[in-house]
């Protein structure tokens, strides 16, 4: 249950009591009415605009109404109290029995506990990481691949039907560059020293490949003209290269449904088809773009250009989308892979690298066009930085140019890589150091909250061990006495807990899963903080000798606690660990 939107819910109802009864003109506008946490925790549980939200439309005083919202809904057994404050703000302070009850939902829903109808199964396509098919996974990748993995979890949760796709980049130069040092490393495994032109790709990662190409091919290559063999390299190494790629992303957990190959866009009329939507609506026309704006580069001139209409959408300027010679653009074939996406999914969300934050408004342009609605989301993940107890580390030998995906997992593993990716929001730049992350201390977000459930696993392991008590499952922990729990700190606890339904929605509909690390490491220090309590406190010790009654209440609060825990780390891709 979603409190927050329950309580709306009734606060609604009792709107809509008012209108019937006459107290309230029919037919007020109440998408604007709201029900939150208040700012100051001293002002109850609950706070809500609604008076405020419909005054102006009833020419009412808004303290007025929200005198008779109050009398109302202190009417309801779940309200231990409902104030007014301010210009007409309602204060709702909700009954202990009530919270005491969110434990119930959190035992008995376990897995399920914080899921929502909220996406009622409308298909969201999520395409993220989506490099070029050059080489292995950096570390930038590594963030774009978690961030999406993560967002694709979240949205599940949240009741949408998902897929997780990769746009395979196999159509434009970078692959015949790929081709050509591959050829080069197969000239080193027949023993010839290889040719790194400049522009070629240098990393050791591509040696294995021409040792395969030189098992595959023996020696008949070395004498057949560049033409002649390129396309079979080229088609060679992108597979061995999305080999790789595939493998690196196994590593952290990320699995795609589809990986869609640009390169089978061309010659089956799908750009043209595209292409051929947005011209019936008037879109394409031919056309000369003024000069970049500054400086005119040496070599620009003025070229009549097949150009799109992607000023009328929001974006900067008309975009090429036909080069002078007839050949594509670019953006041309990203146009025709999103028309395709659109007639598989409801909604669609690409996740970009902060290096294509030009892209955007473009791409955004061409979905507009061609679905009519704003259907498509973009995130774009900021740059990581790596270090090792505060010094910038090195790059990879490997790969040649950058640190991969490959070396962070083996440094600290997947679990730690994955919720430490995720300890900011996507557009913020994330320092990534190597020692901090693997700290045992609270200033270490991964070791705050796999602690916190690895210290209920030991709990619940003690009680059955050296208590003896047995029927500690969740189900039978959902009908102990609550009612023993009347703590402060307790209450937090299961404040905390019964937030979570509304975290979910919130990141769920915001597009941002970092809310679900954040949230995570809050519920874990109010966790925290109650077991440091109980060590003087005796009634907050999850096992009470001499009453059980008490330590089955507090073995409850503590499970609820470790499935919130294991729900949220679920969706973040990361173990929750039994023991540490």
């Amino acid at each position: 249950m979603d409190i927050f939107a329950e309580f709306r819910s009734t606060i609604l109802s009792a709107l809509d009591k008012l209108a019937a009864e006459g107290v309230l003109p029919q037919g007020l506008e109440t998408r604007g009415v709201t029900a939150e946490p208040p700012r100051d925790v001293s002002h109850g549980d609950i706070a809500s605009n609604a008076a405020m939200a419909v005054a102006k439309a009833a020419k009412k005083n808004p303290r007025e109404i929200a005198t008779v919202l109050a009398a109302m809904l202190a009417e309801d057994p779940r309200v231990d109290k409902a104030e007014v404050a301010g210009p007409g703000f309602l204060n709702l302070r909700l009954s202990g029995a009530f919270w005491r009850a969110r434990l119930t939902d959190a035992l008995v829903q376990g897995a399920e506990y914080g899921k929502s109808a909220l996406g009622a199964g409308r298909h969201v396509n999520v395409e993220y990481v989506s490099a070029n098919p050059t080489g292995p996974l950096h570390v930038g990748h590594t963030r774009g691949a978690i961030f999406g993995d993560a967002l694709a979890s979240l949205l599940e949760f949240a009741g949408y039907k998902v897929t997780r796709e990769y746009y395979i980049n196999d159509g434009g130069a970078q692959v015949d560059t790929l081709a050509r040092s591959a050829f080069q490393r197969y000239r080193e495994a027949l023993g010839h020293a290889p040719e790194m032109a400049e522009g070629l790709y240098p990393g050791d990662y591509l040696i294995p490949v021409g040792k395969a190409m030189a098992e595959k091919w023996g020696d008949s290559l070395l004498e057949k003209p560049e033409e002649d063999w390129l396309p079979e390299v080229r088609g060679f190494a992108t597979d061995a290269m999305m080999d790789l790629i595939r493998a690196d992303l196994a590593s952290v957990g990320v699995v795609m449904d589809l990986f869609y190959s640009e390169k089978s866009l061309y010659g089956k009329g799908v750009i043209e088809d595209a292409i051929a939507a947005l011209e019936a609506k008037g879109l394409i026309y031919q056309g000369v773009l003024e000069p970049p704006k500054g400086k005119k580069p040496e070599d620009w001139e003025p070229r009549e250009q097949t150009l799109f209409k992607s000023s009328e959408f929001g974006d900067d300027v008309d975009r090429p989308i036909r080069k002078s010679d007839g050949s594509w653009t670019y953006f041309a074939p990203d146009i025709a892979y999103h028309f395709d996406k659109l007639q598989r999914a409801d909604e669609l969300i690409d996740v970009f690298g902060a290096d294509h934050g030009g892209y955007v408004k473009r791409m955004k342009a061409a979905c507009k066009a061609l679905s009519g609605d704003d259907r498509l989301d973009i995130k774009l993940t900021q740059l990581v930085k790596l270090f090792e107890n505060g010094a910038e580390f090195k790059m990879s030998k490997r790969a040649g140019t950058f640190v991969t995906l490959k070396d962070v997992i083996d440094m600290v593993g997947p679990d730690v890589t994955r919720f430490s990716m995720l300890t900011r929001k996507n557009d913020a730049p994330l320092d990534f150091d190597f020692a901090k992350v693997r700290e045992q201390s609270k200033d270490n977000p991964v070791y705050y909250v796999q602690y916190a459930h690895a210290r209920i696993c030991s709990a619940m392991r003690r009680a059955a061990d050296e208590a003896g008590l047995s029927g500690l499952d969740d189900a039978s922990l959902a009908g102990a006495d609550f009612s023993v729990l009347t703590h402060d700190a307790a209450f937090g606890l299961i404040r905390k807990i019964a937030e979570w339904p509304r975290q979910v929605r919130g990141a769920a509909e915001n597009h941002e899963p970092h809310r679900i690390a954040f949230y995570l490491y809050d519920l874990a220090s109010e966790f925290h903080s109650l077991y440091n309590l109980g060590v003087k406190t005796r009634e907050l010790r999850f096992i009470q000798e001499d009453d059980e009654t008490a330590t089955r209440a507090m073995l409850a609060l503590i499970r609820a606690t470790a499935v919130t825990i294991s729900n949220g780390l679920l969706i973040l891709g990361v173990t929750p660990v039994q023991e540490m």
